[in-house]
């Protein structure tokens, strides 16, 4: 297991501005995202889930018909740590992706996740 890395003040703050749309509430770093409806909500909590348990770190999760709220805080320190900033850093990284122009893949016609 790795050493507990607490964030706060300056640092957590630098951590902030490098992950957009992630703010700093009640001690947890969370963000919701909106998906275009029910079954976009559901393959997003698989998508995190499946990132989460092969990182072996795991968020709260709060879910809705668009959306879903991922709030991370490592439970055994009850803190904000670099396991949460790295987890947040790959989780916007999978499940904010699409094709870029040019790309074969065309990509969902509808707004998908934010």
């Amino acid at each position: 297991m790795a050493d507990d890395v607490i964030l706060t003040g300056d640092d957590l703050g630098r951590e902030l501005q490098s992950l957009s749309g992630w703010e700093v509430r009640d001690g947890w770093l969370r963000r919701t995202y909106t998906t275009p409806g029910w079954p976009h909500t559901l393959m997003l909590v698989n998508t995190i889930g499946y990132i989460a348990e092969s990182s072996g770190h795991h968020p709260d999760l709060s879910v809705g018909y668009a959306q879903v709220t991922v709030k991370l805080q490592t439970h055994r320190v009850k803190a904000i740590t670099t396991h949460d900033t790295t987890l947040a850093r790959k989780i916007d990284e999978v499940v904010l992706w699409k094709p870029e122009a040019g790309s074969p893949l065309t990509g969902y016609p509808k707004r998908w996740v934010h």
